[in-house]
């Protein structure tokens, strides 16, 4: 199990999933460009000395992330299935798209699958590192990873 960030714009985020990461013992690829210097405070400061736990690969572009073939599934407003519905497999790399635009829909196109977390109809979207660290949770629950 994998987590890939997809352009992250906000160093907060970004920290709090490599937080999440580290608690789980997932790896995290970042995908680039950030929108914001990787070695900002605010991303210090929401992953603490989690950071240095963390198995991190900075990947210079899309083209350059996937050539190293992950099995993707993205986790979007717009999935066809739910998280509780959808089957993880321990190969999984679970992708997440930009705060302010998800990924495009080339990108979306080459995932295995699209899952939503299911929320209140009047609520419009989970906090990047919330959704993160919920999926996460679920997947590894599923594929018998969850740390003991």
């Amino acid at each position: 199990m994998r987590i890939a960030l997809y352009q992250p714009e906000i160093a907060g985020n970004v920290g709090a999933v490599l937080r999440i990461a580290a608690c789980f013992g997932v790896p995290v690829d970042v995908i680039e460009p950030t929108g914001f210097v990787f070695s900002d405070a605010k991303l210090k400061r929401a992953g603490m000395d989690y950071i240095e736990r963390v198995d991190l690969t900075r990947h210079i572009s899309w083209d350059a992330f996937v050539r190293t073939n992950p099995r993707l599934v993205l986790l979007t407003t717009h999935g066809d299935e739910t998280l509780y519905g959808h089957s993880f497999e321990e190969s999984d790399t679970l992708l997440f798209g930009q705060e302010s635009a998800g990924v495009p829909a080339a990108i979306a196109a080459q995932c295995a699958g699209r899952v939503r977390i299911p929320i209140a109809e009047s609520a419009r979207s989970l906090n990047l590192s919330v959704a993160c660290g919920i999926a996460v949770a679920e997947a590894l629950r599923q594929t018998g990873g969850l740390p003991c």
